[in-house]
């Protein structure tokens, strides 16, 4: 049974560190959030291990408490109109929605992503808390038992997609990070880990913070405008949207999550009236949550293409400040010596662009530079993933890069003196080559199954030797954790677990 621990007093919060424990090997390479999300999403070694990552983990989440709890809320001021609250939002967020597309039709540009490079960026930012979407419910998986949460667990279920891999949140996410060639584990400021750690965090504690757990997961489950204009602008860039459409429905006020959210809260009301309001405060913390770290919006607006373009340079600057010949000198200095100073890269920019060997706002065919990158006998081929050369492409470009063009097409039409095309609209394109959405948003349709792997068998065998159906799901449960629920085994858990506890 879950239990209801009274609050922390916030200067007992604030006596705790937020350090991870020095001996931890992820407590020392990164920041804070992004060490303890490293380490929350890793099997526990041992049971040191498990209680030396709670104790880490509650004393930084209960600091983010602290600072949640200090935030506005809009929520209303009792429970009972939660509903009420929850639709109207849900109308404003559609009117808004309405007023943006008759915006479009009326000719006006994207709002979020001013061309291609600008919605990859966006998709790496966001990177850290997708990888851990859903996580902060699955401490109430052990729990499933208990009715009063029944609405929390069957949103987690979902939110793992039942098991099916072409539903399953985190594997879509990642296969939307692989199909457009971007890093599953980038090298991002920390403020972006931070809602992955709380997330993770109240995984962890979900025994003694249910209030909460169901207080964040109310908010993280209202439908918000900017899930709707990132799919319609994703999917105008040629870039598959279905991760941000799958959570446009799940999400919706009627039967789906944000409905279950309310109803969540509505559950888990004590009888007592003192109790009941203690919850409820309890609750609006937990929703508060949701608006620290790094947002949708605050990455979105983060960037600037000649910014990132020189962070691009910086970090190609550690493995390339000795592989260059001394042949080449540009303001005085030879390659090697520009790429020595990481910090640097500005001024070596400005310097390629006085030199023409970067001609902006043109195609980036003219550039001298781009010729090294890519084309027939480019001496760096290779050296910058697609999502570097993206970002470099439409940097050039300039203005021109609005289109939304793809680096390859823009290289093809180079080369085929032809004039660049805007690129289809993403599901467009399915439809013109006759795939069914499902098939394009699994990656598995028409091929062979999986191989088992070790994983997979060693918890075939385990529930094999368990004739006793509450041991099975407890063994189900263990594999249904943040860490591996979207890999075979943990989908191959939840596929049985919806067999055996929800039905």
């Amino acid at each position: 049974m879950l239990a209801l621990a009274p609050p922390l007093s916030p200067a007992a919060t604030r006596r705790r560190s937020t350090a991870l424990p020095a001996e931890h090997p992820a407590a020392e390479p990164h920041g804070p959030a992004r060490s303890l999300v490293e380490w929350l999403l890793a099997a526990p070694r041992d049971e040191a291990d498990r209680l030396a990552r709670q104790g880490a983990s509650r004393s930084w989440l209960n600091v983010r408490m602290d600072e949640a709890a200090a935030l506005p809320c809009d929520l209303p001021e009792t429970p009972g109109d939660l509903a009420t609250w929850m639709q109207a939002g849900h109308d404003r967020v559609g009117g808004l929605y309405a007023d943006y597309l008759g915006q479009r039709r009326a000719g006006a540009p994207r709002r979020f992503f001013a061309n291609r490079a600008h919605a990859l960026y966006f998709l790496r930012g966001v990177t850290p808390t997708k990888l851990a979407d859903g996580s902060w419910l699955a401490g109430v998986l052990p729990h499933w038992r208990n009715p009063l949460v029944d609405h929390l667990v069957r949103t987690y279920v979902e939110e793992l997609g039942d098991g099916d891999p072409a539903k399953n949140h985190v594997l879509l996410y990642r296969r939307l990070l692989a199909a457009n060639g971007l890093d599953e584990a980038p090298d991002l400021p920390d403020n972006h880990y931070i809602q992955a750690a709380i997330q993770l965090s109240l995984a962890e504690h979900t025994a003694d913070l249910l209030p909460e757990v169901t207080g964040f997961n109310l908010g993280y489950e209202q439908l918000p405008l900017h899930l709707l204009i990132t799919a319609y602008e994703l999917n105008e860039l040629g870039i598959d949207p279905y991760y941000f459409t799958l959570h446009v429905t799940v999400d919706n006020s009627d039967s789906g999550h944000a409905r279950r959210a309310v109803e969540a809260v509505q559950a888990g009301l004590p009888q007592d009236a003192a109790a009941r309001e203690a919850f409820w405060q309890r609750v609006r913390t937990g929703y508060r949550l949701n608006d620290l770290g790094a947002s949708t919006l605050s990455v979105i607006e983060g960037f600037d293409a000649r910014r990132e373009v020189c962070r691009i340079l910086e970090r190609k600057s550690i493995a390339g400040r000795n592989a260059h010949s001394d042949y080449c000198r540009l303001g005085g200095k030879t390659v090697n010596q520009w790429l020595a100073e990481p910090d640097g890269m500005a001024g070596f920019l400005a310097t390629l662009e006085k030199a023409g060997w970067i001609q902006r706002n043109a195609p980036p065919s003219q550039s001298r530079f781009w010729n090294l990158l890519q084309g027939p006998r480019a001496e760096m081929f290779g050296v910058f993933d697609g999502y570097e050369l993206q970002v470099i492409h439409d940097w050039i470009r300039g203005d021109a890069s609005a289109d939304g063009a793809d680096h390859l097409a823009t290289q093809a039409a180079s080369a085929a003196q032809v004039p660049v095309k805007k690129p289809r609209a993403f599901r467009h394109r399915l439809r013109i080559a006759g795939t069914p959405a499902s098939a394009a948003d699994d990656g598995t349709a028409g091929g062979p199954p999986p191989r088992p792997d070790a994983d997979t068998a060693a918890l075939e065998a385990q529930l094999a030797l368990q004739d006793d159906p509450a041991a099975r799901i407890d063994t189900l449960v263990g594999a249904m954790g943040p860490h591996q629920h979207w890999r075979p085994a943990g989908l191959l858990a939840t596929r049985r677990f919806v067999e055996l506890a929800l039905h």
